[in-house]
């Protein structure tokens, strides 16, 4: 089974910053697009990019996250495995329906020095929502600075 692996960057962020060179340098075959405008548009978009693909391991940073996050949601039987780097699930785009929850693995990231989304909200909204959840939180700032390269991706995004 080929897996398909989506990185989503951050709000401020765009596919050429630290993580998006990242992954296209290490995993070449990953799809990494810009994302602009509101929520919408840029759910929009993923979806558009992501129509027709199944085995999906959804990577989101931030705002990337809350999108996987979302994305997950309304797409479940099609993703495979979601690794969210402090992902923004505190914000009110994130609407999962009422006692709604998913069963697919999913990994967080999150540093405890994060100033810009609050880890320990995340954490427990995370808890709700993810059945199969495996959550670290980490000495770092909210882009995981010193956590980042040190994970082991080759293992947490297997090869295809």
């Amino acid at each position: 089974m080929v897996n398909n692996l989506v990185f989503i960057h951050g709000l401020e962020s765009t596919s050429h910053g630290e993580k998006g060179q990242f992954f296209r340098k290490f995993f070449p075959e990953m799809i990494i697009e810009d994302y602009i405008g509101d929520f919408a548009l840029r759910m929009q978009k993923l979806s558009g990019l992501l129509a027709g693909k199944n085995n999906l391991l959804l990577v989101g940073s931030s705002y990337g996250g809350l999108m996987a996050a979302q994305f997950a949601l309304q797409n479940e039987s099609r993703v495979q495995k979601m690794i969210l780097l402090a992902p923004a699930l505190n914000l009110p785009e994130f609407r999962p329906g009422a006692g709604q929850q998913l069963g697919l693995p999913v990994i967080i990231y999150h540093g405890m020095d994060d100033n810009i989304v609050d880890p320990y909200v995340v954490k427990n909204i995370a808890g709700k929502v993810f059945r199969q959840l495996e959550h670290h939180l980490v000495d770092d700032d909210h882009s995981l600075h010193n956590t980042f390269s040190s994970l082991d991706w080759r293992k947490l995004l297997p090869d295809n």
